[in-house]
């Protein structure tokens, strides 16, 4: 049975987003980069929300981007390689290759998917996986905790859930990046 991940970037307090929505405050460096890039190289599908989704697309519409360099590249082939799903009431169209939309997140279909897929799922969208999260669907909760405070925005974290955590690693990046690993308990 394949695992349903859910792996995102957040402020030390918890911030996917700043009150802007924007998170141009990451502090990404190649080390993180190339890391983030050996998380993704697994995963057969992502399940996106709209926002997410259309943020990653240049990944594979804007071939500029890959050839910045071979990091950028690695990661540009990673992403494409992987299936995409996408949960929008609004979007009509994709821009990527090997990618559906669904008009509703669905954990029994979900559950289907991770009961017949032969790689890793990974979930991303605060929305998506604060559903995930409800439906007992997680597997692995992945963070990379980032060296800034930023006051406010939208949480990395499903609000108003309580959820018991295994850690299953930490690793520790020479810019103050930390990235933590946890399997949900009672799942």
């Amino acid at each position: 049975m394949a695992k349903l991940i859910y792996m995102n970037n957040v402020s030390l307090d918890g911030y996917m987003e700043d009150e802007h929505g924007t998170f141009a405050w990451l502090p990404i460096d190649d080390e993180v980069f190339a890391f983030h890039t050996e998380r993704l190289r697994p995963v057969g599908t992502f399940l996106y929300g709209r926002r997410l989704y259309e943020a990653m697309a240049v990944w594979e519409t804007d071939p500029a981007l890959a050839a910045k360099s071979d990091l950028m590249a690695d990661f540009a082939s990673a992403w494409q390689r992987a299936s995409k799903i996408v949960y929008s009431t609004t979007l009509t169209d994709v821009s990527t290759a090997d990618t559906r939309i669904e008009r509703r997140f669905d954990p029994s279909a979900v559950r289907r998917l991770k009961a017949t897929a032969s790689s890793d799922l990974m979930i991303g969208g605060a929305n998506l996986a604060a559903q995930a999260f409800d439906a007992g669907l997680l597997d692995e909760c992945q963070l990379f905790i980032l060296p800034v405070v930023v006051g406010g925005g939208k949480p990395g974290l499903p609000t108003g859930l309580r959820a018991e955590l295994e850690l299953l690693e930490e690793r520790r990046f020479g810019n103050g990046v930390v990235h933590l690993r946890y399997r949900p308990l009672g799942q």
